[in-house]
């Protein structure tokens, strides 16, 4: 089976799953309400042979605007979250970005990749981790940066949730794209980003803790 094949089936079987448990949720909100499935339409301007058809699983392509509709008749938000899943096509940049890093860490360091959150039950993991130099650093490669805002939240809530990191090192490609961008971000992250690539780069490549979290360029 060829990759592309293997990740359409793997989509197909994600919809289907998303899917499922949606109807199991809106039928049980639905019961609990006392609401018919004619009711339940009607005041959301959904047909009432449409949420028959969502609710028996005939509803075929279900839209966006259907499921929030569906959700918010019997008391309910959706709500959808993203998460990386591993594609080796997407993560080739982020994975030769951070081997540029882990060339400059000490021997000593010891370094894992796609390391899961520590106490969390989804897919969300570390792009990389090391410790055994008296700290554990968490590391997150970014190759193209964007929204720099967006990124600091996401890290931010991946630190909230994983005790076990003390410090968190982002990783941006040096690029003239990226440095534009961080040259007119940079203040603002300082308060929970420290540290910029030389002072980090001095300790970790001394085995040594940065001691703060870091925004590094490689």
């Amino acid at each position: 089976m060829s990759t592309r094949d293997s990740r359409l089936d793997r989509a197909i079987a994600l919809a289907d799953d998303i899917a499922k448990a949606a109807r199991a949720e809106f039928r049980l909100a639905r019961k609990a309400s006392g609401l018919s499935r004619a009711d339940a339409g009607r005041a959301v301007g959904v047909s009432p042979s449409q949420v028959d058809r969502f609710e028996r699983g005939q509803l075929q392509h279900v839209r966006i605007d259907q499921l929030c509709r569906l959700s918010l008749a019997v008391g309910l938000v959706p709500n959808v979250r993203f998460y990386p899943d591993g594609d080796p096509v997407r993560d080739i940049a982020q994975i030769r970005l951070l081997g540029r890093l882990h060339d400059r860490l000490a021997t000593t360091i010891r370094w894992r990749t796609e390391v899961p959150l520590v106490s969390v039950r989804d897919a969300r993991a570390w792009d990389a981790v090391g410790d055994g130099h008296g700290c554990v650093d968490a590391f997150e490669a970014e190759t193209r940066l964007a929204d720099l805002q967006a990124i600091e939240r996401r890290v931010l809530r991946k630190v909230r949730d994983d005790p076990t990191v003390q410090h968190v090192v982002l990783v941006i490609a040096d690029t003239r794209a990226n440095r534009r961008v961080l040259a007119i971000a940079r203040g603002a992250l300082r308060g929970n980003f420290p540290l910029d690539t030389r002072a980090a780069l001095a300790n970790l490549s001394a085995g040594r803790c940065p001691g703060a979290n870091a925004i590094v360029l490689v």
